[in-house]
């Protein structure tokens, strides 16, 4: 069958893995019921994703990056919106058709209605760069040190996320014979064994993120934005290889070419081109804003312990 012929997702499907066996085979619904009200599995999962990233990003970032609670609470407030805004905009300018009203309020609308799904990671990742970018600036933080936290964070939320495709049965490739196919079950009882692309990435992630947790734990940074390239190249990397699989890419307007594709293949090669760069430099510990934070904390220190070392000589 045409790649372009498959539906982008199949909800209700019986879920196979024929590499688990013939007798493998799970249901799972979309939805689950609290209080009495019906709810999605989908948010509640990626809502997880977000909470354990930033439970990881408030235990290692003041002591690890020298990046405070309170500044990443402001990444968070200033950088979800963002994303979320982001990621809708770039599969909006995708689906351009789709969503063009008869009127600018009415487009804006259809823009706005997001809880209809529709949205595309590189996006939301680009505008949150640029708006923590600009708190940084701002507040005179290191922007390289925020991004070195939060990079870990965006990991695990790709990590745990990723398994809302599953629960929507969405995110998914072209037909394959490969052992590690998914099986998709329709009401009419046609099978389709395609690609998991979301099981893919979450193991690519869960992939990167356990290397660069143990690389960073074992003091091997050497500047402030070192993570965030690493991250960057990371998935850049996958995403440029799965994009070529999906039966529903988003495409550059007026041009067959994939737009998260491109995107990320670019900011795949100017990760990676950085890292590569940087390599080659000599690198000074005490500019890592966390030895800078340590070094004014220390300083602050011994100036309030002064007049009180004096004071007692005072005395004596």
């Amino acid at each position: 069958m045409d790649a372009y012929a498959l539906p982008e997702s199949f909800p209700g499907a019986v879920i196979t893995f024929p590499m688990l066996g013939e007798g493998f085979a799970i249901d799972p619904s979309s939805t689950y019921t609290l209080f009495g009200r019906t709810f999605y599995w989908y948010g509640a999962i990626i809502g997880l994703g977000f909470l354990l990233g930033v439970i990881y990003c408030f235990r290692r970032g003041p002591r690890d990056f020298g990046v405070s609670t309170d500044t990443l609470t402001d990444a968070v407030i200033i950088g979800l919106p963002s994303a979320l805004i982001g990621a809708r905009l770039f599969y909006v300018l995708g689906h351009w058709e789709q969503y063009a009203g008869d009127t600018v309020l009415s487009t804006l609308w259809n823009w706005c209605k997001i809880w209809e799904g529709g949205s595309a990671i590189p996006g939301g990742l680009m505008l949150m760069l640029l708006c923590v970018w600009i708190y940084a600036r701002r507040k005179k933080i290191s922007f390289g040190a925020i991004m070195d936290t939060a990079a870990f964070g965006l990991m695990i939320g790709q990590i745990v996320g990723r398994w809302s495709n599953f629960m929507n049965r969405e995110y998914l490739g072209r037909e394959t014979e490969i052992f590690c196919r998914m099986g998709l079950t329709t009401a009419q009882g046609v099978t389709y064994y395609l690609h998991p692309l979301f099981l893919y990435e979450s193991l690519w992630m869960l992939l990167g993120f356990l290397g660069l947790h143990i690389w960073s734990k074992r003091g091997k940074r050497k500047y402030d934005g070192q993570v965030l390239l690493f991250y960057l190249a990371w998935y850049g990397f996958i995403r440029l290889l799965l994009e070529g699989l999906r039966t529903s890419p988003l495409l550059i307007p007026g041009t067959p070419f994939r737009a998260s594709q491109v995107l990320m293949g670019a900011v795949f090669v100017v990760a990676a081109s950085l890292l590569l760069v940087n390599s080659n430099r000599p690198h000074d510990p005490a500019k890592l804003y966390v030895n800078i934070v340590r070094a004014g904390k220390e300083t602050e220190k011994k100036n309030s312990d002064g007049p009180k070392l004096n004071k007692e000589e005072d005395k004596k």
